[in-house]
């Protein structure tokens, strides 16, 4: 019988996972670092928990013989997915995380022909990160095939984890980053500013780094992209201001500090259940053609947790693509349609 891995199942995203698959009837094995943690899920959903670190190479791959693929949930992924992957690669495992780190994608993509060899899939973010914006950039280069420029933005209504904050105080002093003639190219934080129309609402959107710059290139082939996201004005005067002192808060003493500060958790069950997402996309040609789309879906961490489940399930029923591959590459962009609650507009 075919069956999954959920690493990190007591985090605040593994944990939602975990919950869906078992009330969808699935019996991944859930595991992570903590015993204290995953044990008690584990018999609360009637699932079988494993206990390891990934510097446990034995206990990994002794693990991963047992099943078909993993959802890789413990992050910060440019900390934890390699030694993740190398392992998959060895026993021939696919491979899914719901990162939203450009640096993690541009890794998994280098491992293409590694995995091609091994006749598994590598597909890093499964979740919100990157499922809905990868499906609007495809759909958009669908609609304009000769697409060079693409747009896209998001805005999230609700609370972010313990997991991700985590990953965002990491990277405070990295900048932004944007895409040029197929190129990732390194900007100053909070680049450039952009009044967006998400249809029901309009926001300034700032640039931020996303995980989108590496994803829909690749998915695409369109070689200039940027991503948008909205923050409070106040907040974009602080990433503006990390431009000058980002140098400072990443170094290690003030990453303990802010790191401490971070509190756990996530959204509420009914944060989740009333929060949403919305998506704006445009592609223009060399000759001024454009078109542009819109997107809405259910708030982020929900998001995450129906995306990845909908992929576990395909992959499951037999359907993967070796190597490399993103969410609308292997899947279409009609991927993300087949989720509870998102609707798409052309305008």
């Amino acid at each position: 019988m075919k069956n999954f891995l959920i690493y990190g199942a007591n985090g605040y995203t593994g944990q939602l996972i975990a919950r869906e698959a078992a009330k969808r009837g699935l019996k991944p094995i859930l595991a992570g670092r903590s015993q204290k943690k995953v044990e008690p899920l584990a018999k609360e959903l009637g699932l079988v928990s494993r206990t390891f670190s990934l510097e446990d190479k034995k206990s990994l791959e002794y693990t991963l013989k047992e099943v078909d693929f993993v959802i890789h949930c413990a992050g910060p992924f440019s900390l934890t997915s390699e030694k993740m992957v190398k392992a998959c690669i060895r026993l021939g495992k696919h491979y899914l995380d719901i990162t939203g780190e450009i640096a993690v994608f541009e890794a998994m993509a280098a491992r293409d022909e590694e995995a091609k060899k091994a006749e598994m899939m590598i597909m890093p973010g499964v979740g919100f990160d990157v499922v809905p914006s990868d499906c609007l950039a495809m759909h958009l280069k669908n609609r304009l095939p000769d697409a060079t420029d693409l747009t896209l933005a998001f805005y999230g209504v609700g609370r972010i984890s313990h997991g991700t904050q985590m990953t965002m105080t990491m990277n405070i002093g990295n900048g932004g980053a944007v895409r040029e003639n197929g190129k990732i190219v390194s900007v100053p934080a909070a680049y450039q500013t952009q009044e967006i129309d998400f249809g029901e609402v309009q926001k300034t959107g700032v640039t931020i780094p996303w995980g989108d710059v590496s994803t829909a290139y690749h998915s695409t082939g369109i070689p200039n992209i940027k991503v948008f996201t909205v923050v409070p004005e106040k907040q974009i005067k602080l990433i503006k201001l990390s431009r000058y002192v980002g140098w400072l808060l990443a170094t290690a003493p003030l990453q303990s500090i802010l790191q401490r500060q971070i509190p756990e958790g996530g959204p509420s069950a009914d944060e989740r259940e009333k929060g949403k997402t919305l998506l704006w996309g445009k592609a223009q040609d060399e000759q001024g053609n454009s078109v542009e789309s819109r997107l809405q879906g259910p708030e982020g961490y929900k998001f995450t947790m129906l995306a990845a489940l909908n992929i576990a399930e395909k992959i499951l029923s037999g359907s993967f693509t070796p190597g490399f591959q993103t969410p609308a590459k292997c899947y279409g962009a009609d991927l993300v349609m087949e989720i509870e609650g998102v609707e798409r507009q052309d305008v």
